[in-house]
């Protein structure tokens, strides 16, 4: 009795509607395959919505990027350095002799800052980007009144920010340096680096050390991430 039930269960409807059993199979497939293709579709759309981010989110995601290549691309400078135009190539001189021989890097020399940019734009980068602006002292610096506005303006930045105090190096350098009596008064009432002197190596390392540049640099990034996380919001 249990089988003879079995049988009559397992008997396709189709069977009592007069159609075969292979046209009711096709239709099955069929519409299996069109449920699965609606199925399918319904699952693309949600999952469209669900990974598809707003322009909202885009915008910030493009955000962070930038800015997380700019960190990797952007370090902290020990050192610029301010130079009359036609002293480039003694700037360069003493960029090499800082970090080659007294292992003060990276550093950088004002003629190197991005082209296109504003000078405004280099000259505040140059100096907020950096633990000390060296100011090339030659015959060169009083013509050049590019010089003077620059120097005068890192002289206000050690000033009014307090971990820039004393972060404003003058130099006077072994070729065409300017002479003592004619370097401007403000410049005077700073100890100079003096590239012919004797205790110049000494003053090169009391002036370049490590704990400074670190302090500096903590502030900078401080600085940096809090700009940072205001453009995002």
């Amino acid at each position: 009795m249990g089988i003879g039930k079995s049988k009559i269960d397992s008997c396709p409807f189709s069977l009592s509607w007069g159609k075969s059993h292979n046209e009711d199979t096709s239709q099955g497939h069929h519409e299996s395959d069109s449920k699965k293709s609606k199925d399918n579709s319904l699952c693309d759309v949600a999952e469209h919505y669900n990974t598809t981010p707003t322009r909202k989110q885009e915008g910030a995601e493009r955000v962070e990027e930038t800015l997380e290549d700019e960190d990797e691309e952007e370090e902290f400078l020990k050192f610029v350095i301010l130079h009359a135009e036609d002293d480039t190539d003694e700037a360069l001189r003493v960029q090499n002799l800082l970090q080659n021989d007294f292992g003060i890097k990276p550093g950088i020399i004002f003629a190197e800052m991005p082209c296109g940019r504003q000078h405004l734009q280099n000259l505040d980068e140059a100096v907020n980007g950096s633990a000390w602006t060296i100011l090339l002292l030659t015959e060169n610096f009083l013509r050049d009144t590019w010089c003077n506005f620059q120097f005068y303006t890192s002289l206000m930045n050690s000033v009014n920010r307090q971990h820039k105090y004393n972060s404003v190096i003058p130099m006077r350098p072994l070729n065409n340096p300017l002479p003592r009596e004619r370097t401007p008064f403000a410049l005077q009432t700073i100890n100079a680096l003096e590239e012919e002197s004797r205790g110049f190596p000494r003053q090169v390392e009391r002036i370049f050390q490590e704990s400074v540049y670190k302090t500096q640099q903590t502030v900078w990034k401080e600085t940096r991430n809090m700009v940072q996380r205001k453009f995002i919001a």
